[in-house]
């Protein structure tokens, strides 16, 4: 299974038409945008439409520029997933995830992370790899500059062992992978990150 993943565009949409032209010529089975993808004004135009044009399937979660309404239009105007607390399942991989952060107008707490996943990841069935994706990053990590980040994310890594955990928000950090465990955690950014599970 091949995913283009990314987020932090903050309403970019010339960025955004040139990753779903990346997505349909490297041929992925799924995009996933891992929240603030609207800019200060709330905006979605522009920011799906390019990704289904090209017949590409697109899951989504909000970050902490984005909530459940922006979220909501986006399911229902262009059929993406909603990923918040929610499972996807393409082949014998399964995803879940939580989106909001730390900071800004929409912020969960940790404990509201990790129930949030948790309750998700008790919905997975017969998979064979899982993905996590959330739009904060972990705890005590390299992506986080090991100042910030979640616990409760971080938690949910260690107890449910993704194969691969997808984040955003920390901007400086955009591009850097790292192992918690032998689980690979990638800060996806608005670098445009092909994946393979």
């Amino acid at each position: 299974m091949k995913i283009l993943a990314l987020s932090d565009v903050h309403g970019d949409r010339s960025f955004i038409r040139e990753m779903a032209e990346k997505g349909l010529k490297e041929k992925v089975d799924l995009v996933i945008l891992a929240g603030d993808l609207v800019d200060h004004d709330g905006d979605v135009t522009g920011l799906i439409g390019p990704f289904k044009e090209k017949g590409l399937d697109v899951a989504v979660l909000p970050g902490n520029h984005e909530g459940l309404a922006e979220i909501g239009f986006m399911v229902e105007k262009y059929g993406v997933k909603n990923l918040h607390g929610y499972v996807m399942q393409k082949g014998d991989v399964g995803i879940f995830g939580c989106g909001y952060a730390d900071i800004g107008l929409h912020q969960l707490e940790d404990h509201e992370f990790f129930e949030t996943l948790k309750q998700a990841h008790g919905r997975l069935k017969n998979v064979k790899k899982k993905l996590m994706v959330t739009h904060v990053q972990p705890n005590d990590s390299m992506i986080g500059l090991q100042m910030w980040g979640s616990q409760g994310v971080r938690r949910a890594i260690e107890e449910f062992k993704p194969d691969v955990h997808i984040c955003g928000h920390i901007h400086e950090t955009h591009g850097i992978e790292e192992m918690i465990g032998k689980t690979r955690v990638i800060n996806v950014g608005k670098t445009g990150k092909i994946i393979e599970l």
